[in-house]
């Protein structure tokens, strides 16, 4: 149905203010960044910059570092997301029986989500301490050796795995939690008659019935981790070990705000944004393909 020229003109003014909004806070930011990634904008050319080009997308992948942080970068999206599906949904798998305090239970396994980050992230960071870190003290509790947690990349690393995926769990968890109480138990019931035992019932039914609140959990759960500074920056200390810890948002972030360099800065964050439109359309080709 064709819509009057008054109509128009009103559906014109209601989603006037949302285009305005768009512009302001997504639109201008992100094309003001182009700019910012083909100019040579730095301490030394503040006030004066000028266009280079592709200058710095050439020089990403001709920096020593570049491959070895992007592959940690990958490293730290998929173990972690392996993590918050596999806890998220075991939690949410549990939570969903009939449990004596089933939702105490609820409510203490959210909080890691509920806690503001930084918190979560400073707390952790005391916590892996090497003399008076509350993990040296279970580990040594059980007979093993205390570990120097920043002293080496690979413990670093470790350290901030760790407390991502205490953080990022219980968002899978609410999600999965909701989608199984949608789940019709004439479907389990039916199953059950027919001699399914639970694995089988689990991947005949409770997953294929997830799918479509996973996925769009798990593209969402993807950006949150790829893009997740909070959690490297300040359990690492900005990246220590001698900045061995990275991922590319931190190091994109210290070049910007340390280093001052904004148009090479700049130039990663395109690069960035990139890589995540790739995998979300990967995300939406396998949700195309399940939906067909």
């Amino acid at each position: 149905m064709k819509l009057g020229r008054s109509q128009s003109q009103l559906a014109f003014w209601f989603l006037m203010p949302a285009a305005v909004v768009l512009i302001a806070v997504v639109a201008y930011p992100f094309l003001f960044n182009v700019y910012v990634s083909l100019t040579n904008w730095n301490m030394y050319h503040f006030r004066d910059p000028q266009l280079k080009g592709f200058m710095h997308y050439a020089r990403i992948f001709t920096e020593p570092d570049f491959y070895h942080i992007f592959g940690k970068t990958i490293a730290w999206t998929v173990i972690n997301l392996i993590f918050h599906f596999t806890l998220g949904l075991g939690a949410a798998l549990l939570l969903n029986r009939k449990l004596p305090g089933r939702n105490v239970y609820r409510a203490l396994l959210i909080l890691p989500w509920a806690v503001p980050q930084y918190i979560s992230a400073l707390t952790w960071r005391g916590m892996f301490n090497v003399e008076y870190g509350a993990v040296n003290q279970l580990l040594t509790s059980v007979g093993l050796h205390p570990v120097s947690w920043f002293a080496s990349e690979s413990a670093a690393f470790s350290a901030a795995v760790i407390t991502n995926i205490w953080l990022g769990f219980p968002f899978i968890m609410v999600i999965a939690l909701g989608g199984l109480q949608s789940i019709p138990r004439e479907l389990y019931e039916a199953a059950r008659i027919d001699g399914a035992g639970p694995v089988k019932r689990f991947f005949s039914i409770t997953l294929p019935m997830l799918k479509p609140v996973l996925l769009p959990a798990l593209v969402l759960g993807t950006i949150w981790t790829f893009n997740n500074l909070n959690v490297i920056w300040l359990v690492t200390d900005q990246g220590l070990p001698a900045d061995k810890s990275h991922i590319l948002v931190t190091y994109v972030y210290k070049a910007a705000f340390f280093y001052y360099r904004y148009g090479y800065a700049a130039a990663f964050s395109v690069f960035i944004f990139l890589v995540l439109v790739v995998i979300v359309r990967g995300y939406d080709r396998v949700s195309r393909q399940e939906a067909y």
